[in-house]
């Protein structure tokens, strides 16, 4: 069998970096694009052919994508803070030049990671990807949902395949943007729940998705198809929390907001930075009372029934993983 060679945007990252290591145990040539200031720490194991761009930038994308068969384009701006315009910069302007650059190129299958955030905070449980795509006030949701749709109606006009992968709450060995800080919020006594913590969410333990974005990367029914990738589970924010605290042997938080306080905290402190100029994010903001005092879940089913999906790790043997990797990078 001809062996196929993978290009990953945004390689070097926590969700490319796991991406890399299964497309590579199961055959593939994987290439990666990084910027020049990119961290390589993640991926300097890895048997891989790095080149120096960015999406942003469409001439730097041709000579990376020569002889690709497959781009998985995880590249993105992920935050719940920071400017609209740079929020579309890279999460619309950057899908639209690697997507074009690979249909030129003669790739196969571009397959997107996009997010279940595109529908908002409905407040619903076990959404399917053909429910409505809330308007929301957050440039990460916004523009997310934006490129997807610009994808998909590309593709009608290009014989190259396009998959959309839509994670939920990923989390995992190697995550310093939630794991990292949430469980150091929890040993020092900072975390708390939002209502209750009684809304139900969506964990995502990362080689899980990586699996379920290498079915999406090979079987011939993801063509032209999204697809809610999670853990399957009905778990509230409460027994997720208290999970991961009993894994690191410590009381789990006791601090709890009503979602109406919260949300209305979150846009003051916003305000409040905006007017001030403070480019770090607040402690607490509109999007993260949100995701934390909402229910905020989706159906797997058509993972499941087209893909062939199921999450390989369990949620107990995710949290002992991901607790092991904290304990051992805080030493």
């Amino acid at each position: 069998m001809e062996m196929r060679t993978a290009l990953i945007t945004g390689i070097n990252g926590f969700i490319g970096s796991h991406v890399a290591g299964k497309l590579l145990s199961t055959g593939y040539q994987v290439r990666g694009l990084v910027r020049s200031t990119s961290d390589l720490s993640l991926i300097s194991d890895l048997d891989l052919h790095l080149f120096t761009g960015d999406v942003t930038d469409s001439a730097s994308l041709t000579k990376p994508m020569a002889d690709v068969d497959t781009v998985v384009h995880v590249a993105g701006l992920a935050s719940d803070w920071g400017p609209y315009s740079r929020f579309y910069e890279v999460n619309v302007t950057g899908t639209r030049n690697t997507a074009a650059a690979a249909a030129g190129a003669g790739v196969r299958r571009f397959v997107h990671i996009g997010t279940t955030a595109v529908h908002g905070f409905p407040g619903f449980r076990d959404l399917k990807e053909s429910s409505p795509m809330a308007r929301t006030p957050f440039p990460y949701c916004e523009t997310k949902k934006i490129a997807e749709r610009w994808l998909f109606d590309f593709s009608t006009s290009v014989p190259m395949e396009v998959t959309s992968i839509r994670p939920g709450n990923v989390f995992g060995p190697r995550d310093h943007t939630f794991i990292d800080k949430y469980l150091d919020a929890m040993i020092t006594g900072k975390a708390g729940y939002i209502g209750g913590g009684r809304s139900w969410t969506c964990p995502t333990y990362v080689e899980n998705l990586a699996e379920g974005i290498l079915a999406a990367c090979t079987i011939p029914q993801a063509s032209g198809e999204a697809f809610f990738i999670t853990d399957g589970l009905d778990i509230t924010w409460r027994k997720f929390t208290e999970s991961l605290a009993s894994e690191l042997d410590i009381r789990p938080p006791r601090l709890s907001i009503p979602f109406p306080l919260a949300y209305t905290a979150g846009a003051v402190w916003e305000g409040a930075y905006r007017l001030l100029g403070i480019s770090t994010p607040p402690q607490l903001t509109r999007y993260r009372a949100s995701n934390g005092g909402r229910d905020y879940h989706f159906s797997i089913d058509k993972a499941r029934r087209l893909l062939g999906y199921s999450p390989v790790v369990g949620f107990p043997e995710a949290v002992a993983r991901t607790v092991a990797w904290y304990r051992q990078r805080k030493g």
